[in-house]
């Protein structure tokens, strides 16, 4: 089903009108064509996701129709160039898409990010047959991408990862175990890191791009999470898989660096998920004290509540802007490895305070499952964790400080 853009100022399918698509003071770079798209994210969002959020996390299950929906309005090529049937969006652009859809639902917006960061790779790095083969399915949504990094006992020392590959006349074989795959549990492609040889560490480090059907691949069921369970986390064990020399994607040596690579755009993209989940407290509890009456007079009227709101608002406001100031130092292809570490742990550490902030105003009424606050409570819990925990951003800090 696709959803066309809405003009800006129209109502949503709840009769509420929507907030200015841009009101970053970075929104004046974005290009006309990301403006479509993030549009795009906001409708569909609103009219679909809204609709089915509830659902994935309850059945404890992936987004499979999220992300084929996705996959039908043009969300899952959003990195591959636009002569590869792609949308080639800016930094920027891309930050707003994440945090439209993840004001809806964080668990189908990063299981899109995954899937877009290997669209993207695929498209600027793969040739001849390997691109022939994955590209298209990747870029249309008919092929669902995972990134296949961390490890049972390898988290964010990835340059430690155990997951072998042997070299075999015409082909490689896998043995090893990967952890926390987004997407895994449904994924069709996947993109393995393994150890060549152990003896050159993270220079030894691989990257192949094989089908999830081989034989030797192993999908446990899904991770029983505290939330999140739409973005279908599990993990794949490799059992003496085969797989041809055509299936490496990124040469020896270069895999390490290929995975790190995009990393900082990765917490980028996690601080923008976290302006959105942020965004919908702050707007639902607003609604809310609005409305409700106690003690004679509006809740909206307390001056406990109106200043618990107003520090929600303020941490909402830093965390867009060290956020859009990281996209937009990546967009000028500067480095932005501080200024993405300062954005993911900020927005982590406000989101979390903040929902739970907009969930006490409520009263009782905020446990409720009727409203996405709870669920998007157990989401910020996870952004503590994902593409580098909160300590691991205290390391780049610090080391930009002291070292």
């Amino acid at each position: 089903m696709h959803f066309d853009s809405a003009p800006l100022g129209e109502m949503d399918h709840r009769g509420q009108r929507y907030p200015p698509l841009v009101d970053s003071i970075y929104g004046s770079a974005l290009k006309d064509s990301d403006v479509q798209v993030v549009q795009r994210a906001r409708v569909w969002a609103e009219e679909f996701v809204a609709l089915k959020a509830e659902s994935w996390e309850t059945e404890r299950r992936f987004a499979k129709d999220g992300f084929e929906s996705a996959g039908q309005n043009q969300l899952t090529g959003l990195l591959v160039p636009a002569s590869d049937g792609g949308e080639d969006i800016s930094v920027l652009g891309l930050a707003h898409v994440l945090e439209e859809i993840a004001a809806v639902d964080f668990a189908i917006a990063f299981a899109l990010v995954c899937h877009n960061n290997l669209a993207g790779a695929v498209g600027r790095k793969a040739k001849g047959r390997l691109r022939e083969k994955f590209l298209p399915g990747l870029v249309q949504g008919s092929s669902l991408g995972a990134f296949l990094l961390t490890e049972p006992e390898v988290g964010s020392d990835a340059a430690a990862i155990t997951v072998s590959a042997t070299n075999d006349g015409n082909e490689w074989i896998l043995n090893g175990e990967k952890a926390w795959v987004t997407n895994g549990t449904d994924a069709d492609v996947l993109s393995v890191y393994a150890q060549t040889d152990s003896a050159l560490g993270h220079r030894g480090i691989a990257t192949f791009l094989i089908d999830a059907d081989n034989s030797g691949v192993i999908k446990t069921p899904g991770y029983q999470l505290l939330g999140g369970h739409g973005l279908g986390a599990n993990s794949i064990r490799f059992d003496n898989c085969r797989v041809s020399e055509e299936s490496l994607f990124i040469p020896v040596g270069e895999g390490f660096r290929a995975a790190m690579e995009g990393i900082d755009l990765a917490r980028v993209l996690v601080g923008a998920m976290c302006c959105g989940m942020l965004r919908t407290g702050l707007q639902t509890a607003s609604d809310y004290v609005r409305k409700r009456f106690a003690f004679g007079g509006r809740l909206a009227d307390l001056q406990g509540v109106r200043f618990k709101l107003a520090d929600v608002s303020t941490d909402l406001e830093a965390s867009r802007l060290l956020t859009y100031r990281a996209a937009l130092t990546l967009q000028e292809g500067r480095n932005a490895a501080v200024e993405a570490a300062h954005a993911k742990k900020f927005a982590s550490r406000v989101t979390e305070s903040g929902l739970a902030s907009c969930m006490q105003v409520m009263g009782a009424n905020g446990a409720k499952r009727d409203h996405s606050l709870p669920r998007h409570l157990a989401a910020s819990r996870l952004t503590h964790y994902v593409d580098g925990a909160t300590e691991i951003q205290d390391v780049v800090i610090s080391r930009s400080l002291l070292d």
